[in-house]
């Protein structure tokens, strides 16, 4: 992993994403390396000839000023790298952030595939209306770790749980969805009773890594290749729209809310999760 430190003049960036205000994301480049990251793309932007997952940059940046003008403003922190990556316990840029931010009344979002979170759970705890999300796609464990470097299913879990407990808005990021591989009734069951709301992605294969993921499936699921090839390779959506049923139906026998592209609508924390199908809303958002 190539590690270097850089200077920024600013580390809050004004978001295009209809959930936040503000995207944060102290480190450029992930070493969780998954093998699916659409944050790949930023390498257009950062000129890193390494090839992604091999690298991070570690921002540094002057003393947020004046910080209460963010009152009210979502920040959503890790939208193109994990803030919670293992560099963090060295380095602590996302905690230094969080510090700076305390008491502004602004609002945080933070999105992890790491349980490192849970050591800023009392930090975290005192911004209001805060969310934290873990991606879980798979159970499987395998599978998980052919795909990237992140902790164990089960420390997201326990670590979605423990933050559930605390009061603390969670949310279950069911993404990228795998045809025929992520079982995401499966998932619900094993998380609903510690997450607020449940979100579900589709694969949604483009770029450098959409021939990476496709050579995958060729060399280690065969049998689903010709699959792949008719959603990936030839448009067909007949898979996610049966899908979409199948968790509708899935969602009323057990008495939860399913929505599509919409997730306005909250819960009370100890209340079941709201489900919501985001499949192709990067169509939607543009």
């Amino acid at each position: 992993m190539i590690i270097k430190e850089i200077n920024v003049k600013t580390i809050l960036t004004k978001s295009n994403l209809p959930v936040s205000d503000y995207s944060v994301n102290p480190y450029v480049g992930c070493s969780h390396s998954c093998k699916y990251c659409y944050a790949s793309f930023m390498k257009r932007f950062t000129n890193h000839p390494e090839q992604w997952g091999t690298f991070v940059d570690v921002k540094h940046w002057d003393t947020i000023k004046n910080p209460k003008k963010y009152a009210g403003k979502e920040l959503f922190i890790g939208s193109v790298t994990d803030p919670y990556m293992p560099l963090e316990a060295e380095y602590k840029r996302t905690r230094t952030l969080l510090e700076q931010m305390q008491g502004s009344g602004c609002k945080i979002s933070i999105a992890t595939k790491s349980d490192l979170v849970l050591r800023d759970i009392d930090l975290i705890k005192s911004f209001p209306d805060a969310r934290v999300s873990w991606s879980i796609n798979t159970l499987d464990e395998k599978f998980r770790s052919e795909m990237d470097c992140s902790v164990s299913i089960q420390r997201k879990i326990e670590a979605m749980r423990k933050f559930h407990e605390a009061g603390v808005r969670t949310t279950c990021f069911i993404s990228p969805i795998f045809p025929y591989i992520t079982d995401v009734q499966v998932i619900i069951l094993k998380t609903k009773d510690y997450c607020n709301l449940i979100w579900l992605e589709n694969l949604n294969l483009r770029g450098d890594y959409k021939k990476v993921i496709l050579d995958y499936i060729k060399e280690k699921r065969p049998a689903l290749y010709s699959v792949y090839d008719e959603i990936y390779n030839k448009g067909d959506r007949d898979y996610w729209e049966n899908l979409s049923k199948k968790i509708a139906q899935f969602c009323a026998e057990h008495k939860l809310e399913y929505l599509r592209n919409d997730d306005s609508q909250q819960r009370g924390i100890n209340e079941p999760p709201i489900v919501v199908n985001y499949f192709y809303h990067e169509e939607i958002t543009r």
